[in-house]
């Protein structure tokens, strides 16, 4: 049975979620599970924006079927080549034969990876500033290679003002009957989501996100329709503003995040005691971390998102505690950047852990290292808390 939702007098949402999934590419958890939009325009033609994933299929293709209501299906414009949005591309073709397929030539190429279809004989290809009319509706292309795959476009609907933002703007997380971001409460329901959708899809290609943007701030844009997530048709500047920080590499939030790694709690303790010191200097927003129970998605998730980061680390196999070597290399892959950072150890014998995570942050753009260490043998000493005092004091005076 359809279960579709009209937008305005010619878009309407065909797209569908899946609570079932517990891995988005088979590497981040989704306890809320996710969507997939596809969003399907009636005008004197009929055009589809992106089909969905596999999973999805029985209640897209009914959703699909239920609005063109028997009319053919003119046009299918691909986006994202990614298989949760074009898996079905192929069994849409078997469905509409007649179908215009709606593509620039890097999407051709990987049409014919996937599909063994004749795309040659159906296909609209398009190139930047591009248009296609329906009849009231005008579709133009913009190219945004590397957000994040090198086919990316995103298509503006000039009539409605909307944008059609393909991976852009998403984030992980099923829908529930609201369609609307204005209709959640983004900050504390959403926002986490997106963060972590943004820094681990996304985040490594700040500044093919950024010529994005660029592009977008040509757009006289009044809504947003992702790929992911719940559409954008109220303070969309709000949520453009952290895409902005966080493809910039700026700190969304002044505060420290510590991450530790300890094996037998000793390690712990001393970032505990790091964390209490911080706040009595006055550091309002500090979040403690455990490495070996965090995801590695939300490490790098909050180290995207606040300003001063301590790495805490035992010593493990003669090198990096292997939890937190997982973090910091995740870290560099994700290209993070622009961070005030401090680094301590603990090592019963021969201790290593710092320099390794030292020698990693020298190989990352513009990451402040404090020069202040220390070692914490085993267990926290008078010494020890002299240190971390120390460490504190330098990280508080930016607060």
């Amino acid at each position: 049975m359809h279960c579709t939702r009209k937008i305005n007098e010619f878009f309407h949402y065909v797209g569908s979620s899946d609570r079932r999934l517990a891995l988005f590419e088979n590497a981040y958890p989704i306890p809320r599970g996710v969507s997939y939009n596809s969003y399907l325009a009636l005008d004197d033609k009929t055009v589809l924006l992106d089909t969905a994933d596999k999973s999805v299929s029985q209640v897209f293709f009914e959703n699909v079927d239920y609005v063109l209501n028997s009319r053919p299906l003119d046009y299918v414009i691909v986006n994202h080549m990614e298989p949760d949005h074009a898996a079905t591309l192929g069994e849409l073709i078997m469905r509409h034969p007649e179908v215009k397929v709606v593509a620039n030539a890097k999407t051709v190429s990987m049409i014919k990876q996937f599909f063994s279809f004749d795309v040659d004989s159906r296909l609209v290809c398009v190139k930047e500033g591009d248009t296609l009319n329906t009849g009231k509706l005008t579709f133009a292309f913009t190219m945004t290679p590397m957000v994040h795959w090198p086919e990316v476009m995103m298509t503006y609907e000039v009539t409605t003002k909307t944008l059609f933002s393909a991976d852009a703007f998403g984030t992980f997380g099923a829908l529930s009957g609201n369609l609307y971001a204005d209709q959640y409460d983004f900050p504390a329901e959403w926002l986490d989501d997106a963060r972590r959708y943004y820094t681990n899809i996304v985040g490594k290609y700040g500044v093919q996100v950024q010529m994005a943007l660029k592009k977008a701030a040509a757009l006289d844009i009044a809504m947003i329709c992702p790929l992911h997530g719940p559409i954008w048709r109220k303070d969309l500047g709000w949520f453009i503003d952290k895409y902005s920080k966080w493809s910039s590499y700026t700190p969304e939030d002044k505060g420290v995040l510590i991450l530790y790694g300890t094996v037998y709690g000793n390690t712990a303790n001393a970032a505990d005691i790091l964390a209490n010191m911080l706040s009595e200097k006055g550091v309002g927003t500090i979040k403690e971390v455990d490495v070996s129970k965090a995801h590695p998605s939300e490490v790098v998730s909050d180290s995207f998102r606040f300003s001063h980061i301590v790495f805490a680390s035992s010593t493990y196999n003669a090198g990096i505690f292997t939890p937190m070597e997982i973090a910091v290399t995740d870290l560099k892959l994700h290209n993070l950047q622009n961070r005030k950072c401090a680094v301590f150890e603990n090592g019963t014998w021969a201790p290593s852990a710092a320099s390794k995570i030292r020698e990693i942050l020298s190989g990352m753009k513009n990451m402040e290292v404090v020069e202040k260490s220390l070692l914490v043998k085993s267990s926290v000493s008078d010494e020890n808390l002299k240190e971390l005092e120390e460490i504190a004091t330098e990280l508080a005076k930016d607060f």
